[in-house]
């Protein structure tokens, strides 16, 4: 059985990794972070929007910035079965 996340980098997915600034609620001069983290597909980022969507709708601390690192780490050019493995020898 593969794991879900390795399956999801065969699709396309890529670590993302945002950097979320977002103002206290009861302190809006303060900024706090947030990092958010999940596998994605670039450039649009819908895992993140729905995420950030539901901040948006459900939270309270109204959102200043977010910074997004991304990258893939697995191709499906890098992989091969054990069967294509064992013939090449």
């Amino acid at each position: 059985m593969i794991d879900s996340a390795f399956d999801r980098q065969l699709d396309g997915y890529g670590l993302t990794t945002a950097k979320i600034l977002y103002r206290l609620p009861d302190h809006p001069a303060l900024l706090q972070t947030y990092l958010w983290q999940d596998y994605d597909l670039a450039p649009a980022f819908p895992e993140l929007t729905r995420f950030l969507d539901f901040w948006k709708r459900e939270l309270d601390g109204p959102l200043h910035s977010v910074e997004v690192a991304y990258r893939r780490l697995v191709g499906g050019w890098e992989w091969r079965s054990v069967e294509q493995l064992s013939s090449l020898h």
